[in-house]
């Protein structure tokens, strides 16, 4: 993967398994927040899955200029609206599968009551609008409490422990969104995730891009998930056939965890920089496990060494980057 061509194709390239899952889903899909890091690529993820047997509906605000258009012509119906607005949410077409990816995690600090709106009382909008379908929503695994890596990370049945706004207002989405499925007969997947990569966002380009400026890389969470961004998209989607009443919880990750120091010491010598660490690793970190995951649909097509040296490549080579890094340093849940 050198051109941005080439990191879309792999992104939307599905596998036997999805085009097969997707087969047996009745009706059309779709995707609200389809403007978003993960939205286009999913988008385009979904389209070549299903061959043209039924729509794939994009919906969001389509900021980007372009994109719209782009995601048109490759086959999508675009709706251009704001979910936020009632109005446009009542106007959107009906859909019996949807994929809700819209959240917001950045800028919670000091705007913690529209943290609170967008990932809590809109996901309750949406479960309404759509009630008796099925809907594959989008959660994090910053729901669950810091761990100590030891353990393997924490399992959908373990208990959750959020820290911070951002954190606590999605697991308020997962019992916002429980609560219409319950009411309402809505057949509901909660996907939680962390961290998913690709070449010009996530945890490894964050870590790229401070070797390179030889910035001091904090190691007190010393441990971190990582997920290619494509097999992320790929169980989103395939997670609407496990959708159900009480909700499937699916921790959706890498099987390795992945030492910050080791990633940071490999992505130096591929960029011929070393590294500054300051800090020492902290006995906890954000971690989950995503076996039952990896039971259901495989392991990710990528692993995290292929990931570093793609992802080294990349940033060497001056490659298009997304400037959202994920600060997955934080331990306190101020984003």
């Amino acid at each position: 993967m050198r051109t941005t061509a080439e990191l879309e194709e792999r992104l939307a390239r599905p596998s036997a398994g999805l085009i097969d899952d997707l087969g047996r889903l009745d009706g059309d899909i779709m995707i609200l927040g389809a403007g978003g890091k993960l939205g286009p690529s999913l988008v385009r993820l979904a389209l070549n899955a299903v061959q043209g047997s039924r729509r794939v509906i994009a919906v969001s605000r389509f900021s980007e200029p372009g994109l719209a258009q782009a995601l048109q012509d490759e086959g999508a119906t675009v709706v251009a609206a704001d979910v936020a607005d009632d109005r446009a949410l009542r106007e959107l077409p009906d859909a019996p599968n949807v994929v809700f990816l819209v959240g917001a995690k950045f800028g919670t600090q000091g705007r913690e009551h529209a943290t609170w709106f967008t990932n809590t009382y809109l996901p309750g909008r949406v479960a309404d609008r759509f009630a008796g379908g099925r809907i594959a929503a989008l959660s994090t695994g910053n729901v669950y409490p810091l761990v100590p890596p030891g353990g393997g990370g924490s399992t959908e049945d373990s208990p959750v422990g959020p820290v911070g706004d951002y954190a606590m207002s999605c697991l308020g989405r997962e019992r916002v969104l429980t609560h219409f499925a319950e009411t309402n007969g809505t057949r509901l997947s909660l996907i939680r995730l962390n961290y998913a990569v690709e070449l010009r966002y996530g945890v490894l380009v964050d870590l790229a891009q401070k070797v390179l400026a030889g910035e001091p890389i904090d190691l007190a969470t010393g441990q971190v998930n990582v997920v290619w961004q494509g097999y992320a998209n790929e169980v989103a989607l395939r997670s609407l056939l496990l959708a159900d009443v009480p909700p499937y919880v699916l921790n959706v990750t890498g099987p390795e965890l992945v030492s910050v120091r080791r990633a940071a010491l490999d992505l130096g010598a591929a960029l011929g920089k070393e590294p500054v660490f300051t800090g020492e690793e902290a006995p906890t970190a954000l971690l989950s496990n995503a076996a039952r995951c990896h039971r259901l649909f495989g392991y990710p097509e990528l692993t995290p060494a292929e990931l570093i040296e793609h992802t080294a490549r990349w940033v060497a080579g001056g490659g298009p980057l997304l400037g959202k890094p994920t600060k997955f340093e934080r331990r306190d849940g101020r984003f």
